[in-house]
């Protein structure tokens, strides 16, 4: 069984900055491709971050590239995603996410919602102006 829990989530002014944390419960995460996704109220859920198993590689959505990095602990079977230099539109709940299967190539990240297979319960992150 696979549990992702986030942590980190806040209250934050323009310009500050979080990280945050998704845990992970399971034998085999470190073959397990993450990311990090973000849904603002009436918006559809879309790709921030996300990382190989290997740690390698690495993808960044455009409106976070520079501001934001994502990194992976195996000892810890914990993703961490640091985000800088937050503006207002950053507001939204922020997803971890998990892809399990096992069979991914060592420098792969998705960056597709449907690849991912198991989910986090969400951190809210409000950025006030």
């Amino acid at each position: 069984q696979v549990h992702l829990v986030e942590s980190g989530g806040g209250l934050v002014q323009t310009g500050g900055s979080l990280r945050l944390s998704c845990a992970a419960s399971g034998r085999t995460f470190s073959t397990w491709p993450m990311a990090w996704f973000r849904q603002a109220p009436g918006k559809e859920r879309e790709f921030v971050a996300g990382i190989s198993w290997s740690g390698g590689t690495t993808s960044y959505a455009d409106s976070v590239k520079g501001r934001f990095t994502i990194s992976r602990s195996v000892a810890k079977k914990t993703v961490y995603l640091q985000m800088n230099s937050l503006k207002p539109e950053d507001t939204a709940v922020y997803y971890c996410a998990a892809e399990t299967s096992g069979g991914s190539v060592y420098n792969v990240v998705f960056r597709s919602k449907n690849a991912y297979n198991y989910w986090g319960q969400g951190t809210q992150v409000t950025v006030s102006s």
